[in-house]
């Protein structure tokens, strides 16, 4: 190992030594550009899911090509996840950043031209693709780019606030632009995404290039192995035991476990298993995909339960989603204070507890709930608990990388958000229509039928996070200070 492999961070170069306002100022436009990016990846699949009806209308599709939509874009992404971390490391993380944002625009062009259903699912794939080049890059380049400590606790405090509002907007986006017409949701990433390149282009200092072979049997291993696992939970929904869940699931696993064997035996992996020899990091990449699952399933179910169980418009449940959003924005802000303050363990406890009470919370739905009595108090508890959590996780996954493994480092970060997603998604849906299904033979109440579905799925969220909680204790071993 050289020495520049041990540098525990790589700065943005300044070439005339610029005074500390202009520098701060330098990385706050940094930042912005950076934290744009997620916040496309945080709208782009809101946005799309709620323009849904309207697309199937406009293009007569059917419902099986309908769901495809949202297939082929989650497969590209998760799929391409770990590829996409290591390549920026190999080529530039500011190229895969432009390239990716590149490809994004022309893909959101072509959907929003699309005049039948292929050319509108190639598009969502492709949109896909270059977001998994393009959001490994983006933060990535926070790692490298600010310090480690305080001012990186910052940067990853705006970056996590940015991905729980952008998740809000998309709702509340997706309800305006679709009252317009569906193909909106498609070209409004056009502007954005052009304005963004051409800021990075011009202000984003491109990092050093790490030398090595790119591992080709890795890349199409692991890319494989995530489209598989992927598919498998997005099927999961309708029947476990079916052929179309269980193989890909299996086959998918299987090359993952083949993936990891050939992994430790080459020169250049694709995903370094020393990224995973550090209990403390290994633990909270599982403790992301344990809370992402009980996030993004309850998330799912409480949009369905305004929408279908207390009769809000999507435009009205997106609104629906501020307070959440609200309280994700404040607690990141001051999540880095808190850090400094009591450390990163009792941080990250505090924000799986917080999501936990809420979990809990909703397993008291009953006919009698409102948005109000019900689903006010979890929604801040979420956005307050997942905003120190994240931003603490990020930290751990992040901290103390050698500046070649920080793109591969982030690949695989957000590779098992999105493999937590997906499990989430699956198995809370599956509960809450299977429970649903059962008490409606009971009861004749849409209202008291869909309480019920949500009161029982969301106790796989309960014990999600309970699962996340005694990592977080046992595994997770941190001192007071910030780990560097």
């Amino acid at each position: 190992m050289t020495s520049r492999d041990t540098q525990p961070v790589t700065r943005a170069p300044d070439e005339q030594l610029p005074t500390e306002p202009t520098k701060h100022r330098r990385l706050s436009i940094v930042l912005g550009i950076i934290v744009t990016c997620q916040l496309m990846v945080a709208v782009d699949s809101n946005v799309v899911n709620i323009a849904l009806p309207e697309i199937r209308s406009g293009l007569g599709m059917s419902a099986l090509a309908l769901a495809w939509v949202f297939s082929a874009y989650s497969l590209a992404y998760g799929g391409l996840l770990l590829l996409g971390g290591r390549a920026s490391d190999l080529l530039g993380r500011r190229r895969m950043f432009a390239w990716g944002l590149g490809l994004v625009v022309v893909a959101s062009i072509l959907g929003g031209i699309a005049p039948n259903e292929s050319v509108l699912i190639a598009a969502r794939a492709l949109q896909g693709v270059g977001f998994a080049f393009a959001a490994p890059a983006a933060l990535s380049m926070i790692a490298a780019t600010f310090a480690e400590g305080p001012e990186r606790t910052r940067a990853l405090g705006v970056f996590s606030m940015v991905t729980g509002f952008g998740i809000t907007l998309g709702l509340i986006l997706g309800g305006i632009l679709t009252t317009l017409s569906w193909r909106l949701v498609f070209f409004v990433n056009v502007p954005i995404g052009v304005v963004t390149i051409i800021l990075a282009l011009r202000y984003l200092t491109e990092t050093e290039r790490h030398t090595g072979t790119f591992d080709l049997l890795g890349a199409i291993l692991s890319t494989l192995g995530m489209v598989g696992i992927v598919y498998g939970l997005t099927h999961g929904s309708s029947g476990w035991t079916e052929a179309g869940t269980v193989v890909p699931i299996v086959v998918g696993a299987v090359l993952l476990g083949v993936f990891v064997y050939i992994e430790g035996r080459a020169d250049h992996p694709i995903m370094p298993l020393r990224l995973l020899a550090d209990p403390v990091r290994a633990g909270a990449y599982l403790t992301f995909v344990l809370l992402m699952a009980a996030m993004a399933g309850t998330y799912i179910l409480l949009s369905i339960y305004l929408q279908e169980s207390l009769g809000f418009s999507p435009l009205v449940a997106g609104i629906a989603f501020l307070p959440m959003a609200s309280a994700q924005l404040a607690v990141a802000k001051s999540a880095p204070k808190l850090i400094a303050r009591f450390g990163r363990k009792p941080v990250l406890l505090a924000g799986v507890v917080l999501m936990m009470l809420e979990a809990i919370w909703l397993t008291t739905t009953n006919e009698s709930t409102d948005y109000f009595t019900g689903v006010l108090g979890p929604f801040i508890l979420l956005g307050a608990g997942s905003s120190l959590a994240f931003v603490t996780l990020n930290l751990t996954v992040l901290g103390g990388l050698a500046p070649r493994d920080m793109g591969a480092a982030s690949g695989l970060l957000q590779a098992t958000q999105q493999i937590g997603l997906s499990l989430g998604v699956a198995i809370l849906t599956t509960l809450y229509q299977a429970a649903s299904t059962d008490h409606a033979h009971q009861h004749t109440g849409t209202h008291d039928v869909l309480a019920h579905g949500l009161s029982s799925a969301v106790i796989a969220a309960v014990i999600f996070t309970v699962a996340a909680l005694l990592i977080g204790l046992f595994v997770i071993k941190m001192p007071k200070g910030p780990r560097h």
